[in-house]
């Protein structure tokens, strides 16, 4: 009788539905294709819920939320059964026998509502909640409750009952921005849906109703009474007894409320770029905007990728990352310490055996989504250059030792003629020594004997996005670039000393689906780049500069440890980049807007920094 009864109501309210919009639109086509495009919207393969995605530390934990609003998804299997008998008994108690609507509670409503100006009452099923949320939004006019129904009539010919049930409680609101039943275990008790107890499922089962009277956080007492009243409705329901109710009215209710995870959020703001990155090169981005025909097409591919980074997010994945939460707290404090109110800085420290960036911090009191210092600044590398672009090719290409000899005083080539630092004339020195106190004459010399074009091309494998062709002068030799480098490209560079191989260094593992699914991951060939002779001869180097060198302020007891620093003209940034036995860390320090800073030179900000890091 009630199915009966609720096709006649439904059937009077398409001949009001139709009637309105016909004459309110004088669009009666529309009207003709209504079901077509209904069928269209409601479609199993058209629910796209908006999750939260996840980044993940090296050891699975949780370090940072990507995507609003909060909403983790649980599948129907891992809801207890408990939880969907209460709120079935709550929000609908004729679910499971309805088609959609529920034709008592909709005349109860109209008359309700006659009473009033506009809706009071909606009579909604669940079904036709979860229309809502889905597709409608939560207007309230008659028009508007009209479509629902036949949302909510098309969503019951579409899903089984289950189905429908586990959309339902994965987007319902539990106020506080919190979506789905999940999604408020974890907010309001930081357990998972199947680790509450009954009495803790039934009083997170009271939010819906009314998110804003029974807010848990501000309105305890009140969504406690709420609870109280679903025991004695399912008592009526005969889902529980009496006694059993009662128990469960009695035991205590203890709030441990989730604060929003956002850890380390300069190594949470690489990881999003990065996942950009990934998703572009795995989808065919990359390639499509190299084949662009004008700037018109890359913008539109440029678009194209950010819509689908945004859909990638907004789906709930899961991304393991290499985060070194140990290091990456060295990391932060360490900068922090060193750098006055005026300074800024950056370091960056990768794993030597996995290749992975495992630290990254981006600024002075880092702020995320601010400008990210470790891969957006560029700068000028200085001498931090000369192991990459003028020793390991010098060695490389005469098979020279490190203890064959080299002028190292003032050298011109043409007009350019740099100079020492402080002057200095040393005269005849080592390889070894030219690159321990990084004299520059020596630097330019060897260079002009590999040749600029030949030293450019052993650099040519590292990921330096902004080395262009007008750099490749002899000015580069000791750090004299267009644009430069970051840090985090700098220190990926530096990664080739481990072994002569060079694999490009990422944050990301892989990204997983909802479902364990693994979506994208990195897929880096490694490259040769240095021979075993010429490997071991530039880590000898280094580790000459890490003991007597510019690097000794930085030195640290290791089994191995290398270094080289950089100053740039007039002493704009200060770098210090080098590896030990296990770890690779550059460090870069400077202002936002180039100036002197020779004032601290002697404070070797740069080296204790690098020096906090990796001891």
């Amino acid at each position: 009788m009630r199915v009966f009864a609720g096709y006649i109501t439904v059937i009077s309210f398409m001949l009001i539905f139709f009637t309105t919009l016909f004459f309110a639109t004088d669009e009666w086509n529309k009207v003709q294709s209504f079901q077509q495009e209904l069928e269209h919207a409601v479609s199993a393969d058209t629910v796209d819920l908006n999750r939260t995605s996840l980044l993940l530390d090296k050891d699975g934990r949780v370090f940072s939320e990507v995507n609003r609003p909060y909403r983790l998804y649980v599948p129907d299997e891992k809801i207890p059964p408990f939880l969907k008998d209460i709120l079935v008994a709550s929000e609908d108690q004729h679910f499971y026998e309805h088609v959609g609507f529920d034709a008592g509670a909709i005349l109860r409503a109209v008359v309700k509502n006659l009473v009033f100006t506009h809706i009071q009452q909606g009579g909604s099923t669940i079904t036709q909640q979860l229309a809502r949320n889905l597709y409608l939004g939560q207007e309230k006019t008659y028009n508007r409750k009209l479509t629902e129904l036949f949302y909510a009539h098309e969503i019951e010919q579409t899903l089984s009952k289950d189905e429908i049930l586990e959309l339902y409680m994965n987007v319902i609101y539990f106020s506080n921005g919190v979506y789905g039943i999940e999604t408020a275990s974890q907010y309001y008790f930081q357990k998972s849906v199947a680790e509450l107890n009954q009495a803790e499922m039934a009083f997170i089962a009271s939010i819906p109703n009314n998110p804003g009277k029974y807010d848990p956080v501000d309105h305890f007492d009140q969504t406690k009474v709420r609870q109280e009243r679903l025991l004695d409705i399912l008592v009526s329901t005969q889902k529980l007894s009496k006694d059993e109710a009662e128990k469960l009215k009695k035991v205590p209710i203890s709030l441990n409320v989730r604060k929003k995870t956002d850890l380390y959020p300069d190594y949470a703001f690489y990881v999003e770029n990065e996942l950009k990155e990934l998703i572009a090169r795995n989808e065919g981005y990359v390639l499509d905007m190299a084949n662009a025909s004008s700037p018109e097409e890359k913008k539109k591919i440029g678009e194209k990728l950010d819509d689908r980074y945004q859909e990638v997010i907004s789906s709930g994945v899961r991304i393991q990352t290499a985060l070194n939460p140990a290091i990456q707290k060295k990391s932060i404090s360490a900068l922090n310490a060193q750098l006055n109110m005026e300074l800024q800085g950056a370091t960056v420290t990768i794993d030597n055996k996995t290749r992975t960036i495992v630290a990254l911090s981006g600024g002075r009191n880092y702020k995320k989504y601010n400008f990210n210092h470790a891969f957006q600044a560029f700068r000028q590398p200085g001498s931090a250059i000369k192991p990459l672009l003028v020793y390991g090719p010098y060695i490389e290409k005469f098979k020279a030792g490190i203890n064959d000899k080299v002028n190292a005083n003032q050298y011109c080539v043409g007009e350019y003629c740099p100079i020492n630092y402080g002057g200095a004339q040393p005269g005849t020195v080592t390889l070894q020594q030219s690159m321990a106190q990084s004299y520059n004459g020596s630097a330019v010399r060897l260079m002009e004997k590999v040749g600029v074009e030949k030293a450019f091309q052993f650099i040519a494998p590292f990921s330096f996005e902004k080395v262009i062709k007008e750099d490749k002068t002899y000015a580069a030799s000791i750090g004299g670039f267009t644009y430069g480098m970051s840090p985090l490209e700098l220190t990926d560079a530096y990664t080739s000393f481990i072994d002569g191989n060079y694999q490009a260094s990422h944050a990301i593992l892989h990204v997983k689906d909802n479902n364990g699914k693994i979506l994208y991951q990195w897929k880096n060939e490694p490259k040769k780049v240095w021979s075993a002779d010429t490997t071991s001869k530039i880590r000898k180097m280094l580790n000459e500069g890490a003991k007597t060198g510019t690097g000794r302020a930085a030195y640290v007891s290791r089994p191995y440890v290398g270094i080289k620093t950089g100053t740039t003209n007039n002493y704009h940034d200060y770098w210090v980049m080098g590896l030990n036995d296990t770890l690779t860390t550059g460090v870069w320090v400077g202002h936002d807007i180039p100036r002197d800073m020779s004032g601290i030179e002697q404070q070797r900000p740069s080296h204790k920094i690098w020096k906090s890091i990796m001891e």
